[in-house]
């Protein structure tokens, strides 16, 4: 009995061994041991959970159809996990991995279950929309009512990295697949695309690539700038495009870059890029990070100031992923140091992941800070007075609006009670040329620095 069973398992491994990469079936299938196929069950032997649910979540299809094939309809698959090799203690886990289903039965129902490869925590919902996104999101919209009915076929999706392409694109899949659980949504990168098909070519399963992407209702197809300089990867992906579209089935292209910039790509395919809608998504401005933040904050039930979220917004810039980053960070911090989430910390996180932008100063932050410093009213500043002590602040005042802002020197003089040009040159050269010998006029002149800029 025993024998036959290896016998059987030995014709399970060979087609295995057929459909997968040497790497893949010497990792994960050489190392199963058969134990058991008793009443329909079938008990195969692996190293550990995490062997059994990586089988489970990435060949169950192709090893329940192997096991169809060899041990017939009807047959149970359990994998014995063994805990410990010197006593022999082993753990049952039903195929189904971490969800755990009672003794899943193999069906030709499950032998052709599809994998959309969909992020599912990527939904509308999640996506916080704003101005940047709002052409790319409304077609997405659009989209997910009718794919494949609209004139956005494809919609190409650019912009920079971490503006939230994949999340959009992911979004849409997942709202088709709400209103249409039956739908065939497929989400890949432009890469395992690549190494897929190179795959299937060196197995002479071309054919049967073919036959699978061209069988999907919604193709996403993520980073398609590293199509670049693949020709048998684009000739393929360039007749599954015109299945595809031809077929009114849905495509959703994203790249770095709009279809006119991506290089070493067959012309023949960038006018295709070019036939629906090309939406970028651009950085995400003020009130679009403000707001993503928020909404982060409330998922998470994190609780900032307003003065530190203000802070993140405006020295994150340029990553979605960056701010959420961000929030992660901070809440670790605050936990493990048992320190409240304020501005310094926020300072002290952010300076790790980005460059913060310095203040940018205004000559009334400037007057502010020199009337407090020489404790003189703000106003005497900007009147005519001319005493020692007013006339040197108003000489310090207009240097340092020199240094610190963008203002002209005429709007600085109307700033300073609409004096002229020549006489704000005149105080900037005064305290240019008392700074290079006087210790205190420096000693001030950074200190009152740190006290705008901070």
């Amino acid at each position: 009995m025993q024998s036959k069973l290896k016998q059987q398992w030995a014709e399970c491994q060979a087609i295995l061994a057929d459909n997968l990469t040497s790497s893949a079936y010497q990792t994960w299938f050489a190392p199963i041991i058969p134990l058991q196929f008793e009443g329909g069950i079938l008990v195969l032997q692996v190293k550990s959970q995490f062997v059994a649910e990586y089988i489970e979540e990435n060949y169950i299809s192709l090893l329940s159809a192997t096991i169809l094939r060899v041990f017939g309809q009807g047959t149970h698959l359990e994998y014995r996990v063994l805990i410990d090799s010197t006593s022999g203690a082993a753990t049952m886990l039903p195929s189904g991995g971490t969800q755990a289903k009672a003794n899943t039965v193999i069906t030709q129902k499950q032998v052709t279950h599809f994998d959309t490869q969909l992020n599912t925590n990527y939904t509308f919902d999640s996506f916080v929309a704003g101005e940047p996104n709002k052409l790319a999101r409304t077609a997405g919209v659009a989209i997910a009512k009718q794919p494949g009915y609209t004139a956005f076929n494809p919609l190409f999706i650019y912009g920079g990295s971490g503006v939230g392409k994949t999340h959009l694109a992911n979004a849409i899949g997942n709202q088709v697949r709400a209103m249409n659980p039956q739908a065939r949504v497929l989400y890949v990168s432009a890469n395992t695309f690549k190494l897929q098909y190179q795959d299937a070519a060196l197995n002479n399963r071309i054919p049967d690539f073919l036959n699978f992407y061209q069988s999907v209702d919604v193709l996403i197809m993520d980073d398609i700038q590293y199509f670049a300089g693949l020709k048998g990867t684009q000739d393929t992906f360039f007749h599954i495009f015109n299945y595809l579209q031809q077929s009114r089935k849905q495509l959703i292209l994203t790249s770095d870059r709009p279809p006119i910039e991506l290089k070493d790509i067959e012309q023949r395919l960038l006018t295709r890029f070019k036939w629906g809608l090309s939406a970028e998504i651009k950085r995400p401005d003020f009130d679009l990070r403000r707001n993503i933040l928020l909404s982060k904050m409330h998922r998470d039930g994190i609780k900032l100031d307003d003065e530190v979220v203000n802070f993140i917004a405006n020295n994150v810039r340029d990553s979605v992923r960056d701010l959420e980053g961000i929030l992660a960070s901070l809440l670790a911090h605050s936990t493990l140091t048992d320190r409240e989430i304020d501005l310094s910390l926020a300072e002290q996180v952010v300076s790790h992941i980005v460059a913060i932008q310095p203040k940018k100063a205004t000559v009334g932050d400037i007057l502010t800070a020199v009337a407090d410093y020489f404790s003189l009213p703000e106003k005497a500043l900007v009147a005519q007075t001319r005493s020692r002590d007013v006339t040197y602040a108003r000489h310090v005042a207009a240097y340092l609006s020199k240094e610190l802002t963008e203002s002209s020197l005429a709007e600085i003089g109307f700033k300073l009670g609409k004096r002229t040009h020549a006489t704000v040159l005149h105080s900037i050269e005064i305290i240019k040329q008392k700074i290079e010998f006087d210790p205190v006029l420096r000693q001030q002149i950074a200190q009152l620095e740190a006290v705008v800029l901070h």
